[in-house]
């Protein structure tokens, strides 16, 4: 099992930019994919992004393609949600999660296990 932490999050206007980053430790080499999950209250849980970490893929939800970025540091087992032009629907809990396989659209059931979350607020 792999314990991951999320920072990152806070406040910011809308138009505005934020990084998110998600740190890996434990069993990091029993998974193939980390992942982004936002939840909105009364919402779903959302997969926004996916990185396949033994080739870099991405996938991208279209709420977020053009937007968001995610990416991989490898040495430091850590992910990163390079998050640009927020908006206030942006507003949510992010989540890091990491998995075996991914689906298309991402399925929160695919990864066994998940970060505490950070919440991202943005204000228009």
């Amino acid at each position: 099992q792999a314990q991951l932490v999320e920072c990152g999050g806070g406040s910011v206007q809308a138009g505005g930019s934020l990084r998110l980053s998600c740190a890996a430790s434990g069993f990091t080499s029993s998974y193939n994919y980390r992942a982004w999950f936002r939840q909105a209250p009364g919402k779903e849980r959302e997969g926004i992004a996916d990185i396949y970490i033994r080739g870099g893929y991405t996938y991208y939800a279209d709420s977020v393609k053009g937007r968001f970025t995610i990416s991989q540091d490898n040495a430091k087992n850590t992910v990163y949600l390079d998050m640009n032009s927020l908006e206030p629907e942006d507003s949510a809990m992010y989540y890091c999660a990491a998995g075996l396989r991914s689906s298309r659209p991402l399925r929160w059931g695919d990864y066994g296990d998940w970060g505490q979350g950070t919440q991202v607020t943005v204000s228009s």
